[in-house]
């Protein structure tokens, strides 16, 4: 029997910089495809999601991360223009000068209510989630189950 053909699992991460003023958060200016984007990718066979989120964070900002908590999944399928993707998104702190790297073009620091328009994917979704989250404390309810 041949093996499911199921979306692709990766990871996203909304990193605070807690030793900055305002504990603003990191966006990567990405190459492919372009726009302004969380630090994220693929979930690697034999990682967790949660080894994925802290790889990657270190490979695309070049400083180590502390997850705190799983805001949530997205899995529209048109969230990603080359196929259909399942995210699992974290919210992380860190402290240091980042620095880009891997398919991060740029690296820039953001407060959030100061996020650029041009965002890739469906992270200004997630990022509005975020922002319910920051202010509130709490998580974002279960969207559209059809």
């Amino acid at each position: 029997m041949p093996a499911p053909e199921t979306p692709k699992l990766t990871v996203d991460i909304i990193i605070e910089l807690t030793d900055q003023p305002g504990r603003p958060i990191l966006l990567i200016e990405r190459k492919n495809p372009y726009g302004w984007a969380l630090p994220g990718g693929f979930v690697d066979v034999g990682e967790s999601l949660e080894q994925a989120a802290v790889r990657e964070a270190a490979e695309e900002i070049s400083l180590p991360v502390t997850l705190i908590v799983l805001l949530g999944c997205y899995s529209s399928p048109d969230r990603d223009p080359r196929g259909h993707t399942v995210s699992a998104v974290y919210i992380a702190e860190a402290n240091g000068e980042p620095c880009a790297a891997d398919d991060a073009a740029n690296v820039q620091i953001f407060l959030p209510e100061t996020l650029p328009g041009m965002l890739a994917f469906d992270h200004a979704l997630i990022l509005t989630d975020y922002l319910n989250y920051r202010q509130n404390n709490k998580l974002t309810p279960l969207r559209n189950q059809d």
